[in-house]
């Protein structure tokens, strides 16, 4: 199952949307396409039956659906801001270690 890892933050809508990466303070920026693609991978139980919604709500070949989602969620599974229910890979913070 696709999820966003923790410490991440979505602002998604129809326009576009935004996610927050708390262990960085970065914010990747999402094309309404994108924003789209994420909100439908959150509400599925899988990546197929999300490419499937993706199909029927913008009336494209299935084909063409599951190589948008895939592509989405790939991206930002390369970006750690998600995972596909494995245990995701740590990133190590530069502050952790830090002592006053």
């Amino acid at each position: 199952m696709w999820q966003l890892s923790k410490r991440t933050h979505p602002v998604l809508t129809d326009e576009g949307g935004a996610i927050l990466a708390e262990d960085t303070g970065r914010w990747s920026y999402l094309t309404p396409t994108a924003s789209a693609a994420v909100m439908l991978l959150l509400a599925s139980t899988s990546v197929e039956e999300a490419a499937g919604c993706f199909a029927a709500r913008y009336g494209i070949p299935e084909v063409q659906a599951a190589a948008d989602v895939h592509a989405v969620a790939a991206a930002l599974t390369a970006q750690g801001l998600a995972h596909d229910g494995q245990k995701p890979v740590r990133r190590r913070s530069w502050w952790k270690g830090w002592r006053s």
